[in-house]
């Protein structure tokens, strides 16, 4: 029986950026962070599920973004009360905006939404819950 979701993991090319993205902006909590001889590994909580942060050694490249056409990961979503004050901060912060804060399609999940990369160029989605959820 399914209790719910635990994580899903990504790599990065630092892990010190990495956390300072999705921890120190962005808000997700240092749950663990631990080192070997092949790189390091992190979770950070997400409140409803972990981040799996992987930073190999050598470092990893830049995210290639997956064509429709291929199966793959898209992006990444957190959900915030307020995505226009989430990007205010992120641009001053030198973040890369991909798409800024407009009303989301699928209204009756998401009223919100905004797109940014991380410093991987992973593409990370920025949402406000539609009311009730």
């Amino acid at each position: 029986m399914l209790i719910g979701f635990e994580h899903v993991g990504i790599t990065v090319g630092d892990m010190d950026r990495a956390i300072g993205f999705y921890c120190g902006l962005l808000g997700l909590r240092l749950a663990m962070r631990t080192s070997s001889a092949g790189g390091e590994l992190a979770f950070l909580d997400a409140g409803g599920g972990m981040l799996e942060v992987a930073a190999p050694v050598p470092a990893a490249g830049r995210f290639r973004d997956v064509p429709m056409s291929e199966a793959g990961m898209r992006h990444l979503t957190f959900a915030f009360d307020d995505v226009d004050g989430m990007i205010e901060t992120l641009e001053a912060e030198g973040i890369e905006i991909v798409e800024r804060p407009r009303k989301a399609y699928n209204t009756e999940m998401v009223r919100r939404v905004a797109f940014v990369r991380d410093p991987d160029g992973i593409l990370v989605e920025l949402v406000e819950r539609a009311p009730g959820r």
